[in-house]
Parts: structure tokens; sequence; C-alpha cells
């Protein structure tokens, strides 16, 4: 499978650099980009949502196998050794700048002593978990 077959199956794709981009993640109702996707020299398909969905819910709710993440295999040849960090610091910020807006809003209003309701706690915490999501596929892993 090419790249741009997953990517027709995609909303709001954004090209972010060469080989990279955002979308909205078919696993989950996903209103800004979270899916992160990364195409390697090699023609293997990165992908990560910044939500917290695994690679199986992705593929699956796009239609695709597995397999599909990867090109044919060749005798002889070997995958090249694995990155450190797969997604650029540029694309795990742009995944969760929305999140931090909320954080910041939350912040806000509880300063100004406006109580959070139920449904912003629980977004809030949403947001949260999308934000050490991305520090974890960043290689930053908090205590």
């Amino acid at each position: 499978m090419c790249i741009s077959d997953l990517l027709s199956r995609l909303e709001k794709v954004k090209r972010t650099g060469r080989g990279r981009w955002l979308a909205c993640c078919p696993a989950h109702e996903d209103h800004s980009p979270s899916l992160a996707i990364r195409e390697l020299e090699d023609g293997r398909i990165l992908i990560h949502c910044f939500a917290g969905c695994g690679v199986q819910e992705i593929v699956f709710a796009a239609g695709l196998e597995l397999s599909d993440l990867f090109p044919p295999r060749v005798e002889g040849k070997h995958f090249a050794k694995r990155e450190s960090s797969p997604f650029p610091a540029a694309d795990i910020l742009c995944a969760i700048a929305f999140e931090a807006t909320l954080v910041l809003i939350a912040a806000a209003d509880m300063l100004a002593g406006k109580p959070l309701n139920e449904f912003d706690r629980d977004r809030l915490a949403v947001a949260v978990g999308r934000i050490h999501s991305a520090l974890k596929a960043g290689g930053i892993h908090l205590g």
C-alpha cells in the first residue's frame, strides 16, 4: 500500500513536512487532528494517535490491515535501525496545541473563581492525557 491510500481514508489531512502528516483519527470522534502519520524511506508507515488510540484500532477504523503499513517483503532485505523518536517535535506540538489551549482556558476560569462543571473537568482530563501521550511519543517519560 502506498501512503496516498491511507491518507485518502482520513479527514483533515495536513502535510507537516517531508513524509509527515497530521489528520483526524478514524478510531475516535476527532474534531482536531490528533493522528500523526510518517512514511519512512523504506516504505514503512508509522501512525500515532495522541488521544491514545491503538494502532490496530486506527488501522481497522480506516478499513485497512496492519500489513498495509509495511511494504511488500523483499527476500534478503531488512529494515533500517529504529529511530529513537519517529515523530519530530514540531508534529507533536501541532497535535497538542488545541489541548494546551483547553488547559489554559480552564486555568483562567479557575483563577477567576469560576468552578469547572463535570463536562469541563472530564474534558480537561482528556486534554492532560493527550499531552502525556504526546510527551511519551516524543520519548519523554514523566514519573
